[in-house]
């Protein structure tokens, strides 16, 4: 009888599959104190839930009621689904499993997920570019437009900034706001999730001209396209780049279009970080460290070679450039300014989204924990937290779809100082969490429905810079007061 009621839960039986989390806070219903009168009855329901329905649709409700209803989702929808099921459907009734109060606690339970889903991404377009958030009033300057999908972007000496567009089109941004094209990027695979994505310049750059950019790099065997996520290392002179290199080819190929990583960024060891995503294929890639690069976070010397005390460089097999392994998808990485960590985030599944400190050898979970259940409902593993696995600082239900990452440094933001920013690809706003001992203790949807936001940067002028997509602009954030 348990094994049913989590297909009772799905009110409706058949939901709209989502396709991917890029294409779409922990932020959870609060638990009331114990003192409260209602303490007892949503403790008892989302007890029943965890019971009952978790075996199904995983431990978080929260993860569970991000889908599109069949037959609707008010108190009374959820109740009859509940209480009547649809039998066509392959969903039994519950009446003789749950008294007409337990499932109208469960339906209120469920309902407070509902709106929390709710809440990113309810509401209309921005009319105006000033936003009044909780510290700040901000103004969105717009710093480059004409571009589809701006997905990376780098601050050169003299305040000059590269922009990369998915489209495989590379530029230089002017004062005038125009973009100049930079010849000799890498030939792409924009389709998918493919194309030019990520760009750093060397922290020499100021004497040796040298940039890395990552990229969905392809080929064609036996009639069919494979493609990978490849670092090019190239000298950057005027607009034009030369002495072009491929420093990082990640393995195996593979034919799908889709979790490339790719995000880059320079540690204070002076070495470079790159994330890989898992390519889809999370059963093979993200746990196998020997000849599988997918699902990693890889460290690399700038001309490619290997850091003699990378953590597996001598496990026999074991590919040497990895560093943590585990990722799914990670899509934002930036160092923290004070302890020099590298940070990131990368896409959960439906739900789940996580905030990860990088450290070496450590095993991040993908898909054996996860706080994220699958697009389709089903379970991918019924563990969130496991011995051995790296718990992430932070996670997301319902997932946002993260990209970018950058931690607020300076005193131009009052009352931002040493946050962390993130852009939401799915609900179309920057996320700031406030942090202490590095945990997340709030959190402030800014800019809401301004577009999917790809990229966010803080720039040697001390501003923050924001990318988002379709249209694709370039903002720069000024404080009004």
């Amino acid at each position: 009888m348990i094994k049913y009621l989590g297909g009772a839960l799905v009110i409706g039986g058949v939901l709209t599959s989502i396709l991917s989390s890029e294409d779409k806070a922990t932020v959870h219903p609060p638990m009331l104190p114990a003192s409260n009168p209602g303490y007892r009855l949503q403790e008892k329901a989302e007890l029943n839930y965890r019971n009952y329905c978790g075996g199904c649709h995983g431990e978080k409700m929260d993860a569970f009621v991000d889908r599109q209803w069949k037959h609707g989702n008010t108190k009374e929808d959820l109740f009859k689904a509940i209480k009547n099921g649809y039998a066509n459907e392959g969903m039994p009734a519950f009446d003789s499993t749950f008294t007409d109060k337990e499932i109208r606690e469960l339906s209120d339970y469920i309902l407070k997920g509902i709106k929390n889903v709710d809440r990113y991404g309810a509401g209309k377009k921005p009319v105006s570019n000033i936003f009044k958030t909780e510290e700040l009033t901000i103004r969105l300057d717009t710093v480059a437009k004409g571009l589809d999908i701006p997905w990376g972007m780098a601050f050169l000496p003299g305040d000059e900034l590269l922009v990369t567009d998915r489209n495989g089109k590379f530029y230089k941004v002017k004062k005038d706001q125009s973009l100049q094209p930079i010849s000799g990027a890498p030939e792409v695979l924009a389709k998918g999730q493919g194309g030019l994505m990520d760009v750093v310049p060397d922290p020499a750059f100021a004497s040796n001209k040298f940039i890395y950019l990552s990229y969905s790099k392809f080929k064609t065997e036996e009639g069919k396209v494979l493609a990978t996520t490849a670092i090019l290392k190239a000298r950057l002179e005027g607009n034009e780049l030369k002495d072009q290199q491929d420093i990082f080819v990640a393995k195996p190929w593979s034919r799908t279009q889709l979790h490339y990583g790719s995000r880059m960024q320079f540690g204070k060891d002076g070495y470079l970080y790159i994330s890989v995503g898992e390519r889809g294929n999370e059963k093979q890639n993200p746990q196998e460290i020997k000849g599988n690069d997918l699902g990693k976070i890889h460290r690399i010397k700038s001309d490619g070679s290997i850091p003699s005390d990378n953590p597996f460089v001598k496990t026999e097999g074991a590919e040497a450039s990895i560093f943590t392994y585990g990722n799914r998808n990670p899509q934002g990485m930036t160092i923290h300014p004070q302890t020099g960590a590298i940070w990131e985030n990368e896409h959960g599944p439906r739900g789940g989204d996580e905030i990860n400190i990088i450290q070496p050898g450590k095993n991040y979970g993908w898909p054996i924990a996860t706080y994220g259940i699958n697009y389709n409902g089903k379970i991918i593993s019924n563990i969130s937290e496991k011995e051995g696995i790296t718990a992430p600082l932070h996670y997301w239900i319902p997932s946002i779809g993260p990209s970018g990452m950058a931690f607020v440094t300076g005193s131009r933001y009052k009352g931002w100082e040493g946050n962390l920013l993130t852009g939401s690809l799915r609900f179309e706003y920057l996320n700031r969490s406030v942090l202490k001992n590095n945990k997340v203790v709030k959190e402030e949807i800014l800019f809401k429905n301004i577009g999917r936001l790809r990229d966010v940067r803080m720039a040697p002028d001390g501003f923050i810079y924001i990318a988002v997509e379709s249209p694709g602009i370039v903002y720069k954030l000024v404080p009004v007061n």
